[in-house]
């Protein structure tokens, strides 16, 4: 295993805005899911409205994440060089094609807005979501990108 210390060019008071800032839409699809789920369990359209209001969050903010992320990736060669680097770097934009194909999905009125598309766009959200996170907590504990010592 080999450890490096890779800093990162978007970063506050020493800490990646990246990975601050991707935690925000890791809730927001989550919970996405959840309310899709009540959704499709009791038909109150309330559950509906906090899907839609969950999934622009979390865009917003994944797109803020994304947008720090690819400063660090097209500024940082460092940051590049691990191998796992690139297959997150796609799978964060494969996260947020998907929240945003949900959305539009959402977009729609009632029951067909939710089930059965949204369900499904809401657990494929999740599935490339869950696989991404782990890949960029990979670049951390295993090539400490981002990370700095105190040696």
């Amino acid at each position: 295993m080999t450890h490096l210390h890779t800093p990162v060019t978007a970063a506050t008071g020493g800490q990646p805005i990246h990975s601050m800032l991707a935690q925000f839409p890791t809730v927001c699809f989550t919970l996405t899911l959840l309310t899709d789920v009540v959704y499709w369990r009791t038909s109150y359209l309330m559950w509906h409205e906090f899907s839609s209001w969950l999934l622009l969050a979390g865009l917003v903010s994944g797109a803020l994440a994304l947008v720090a992320g690819v400063i660090d990736f097209l500024f940082g060669s460092a940051v590049r060089a691990p191998k796992a680097t690139w297959p997150h770097a796609v799978g964060g934009a494969v996260v947020l094609a998907l929240a945003f194909l949900n959305s539009l999905a959402h977009a729609r009125d009632g029951w067909i807005a939710v089930v059965p598309w949204g369900l499904i766009l809401s657990v494929a959200t999740i599935i490339a979501m869950v696989v991404n996170n782990w890949l960029g907590r990979a670049l951390v504990f295993h090539y400490s990108v981002g990370v700095r010592r105190h040696d």
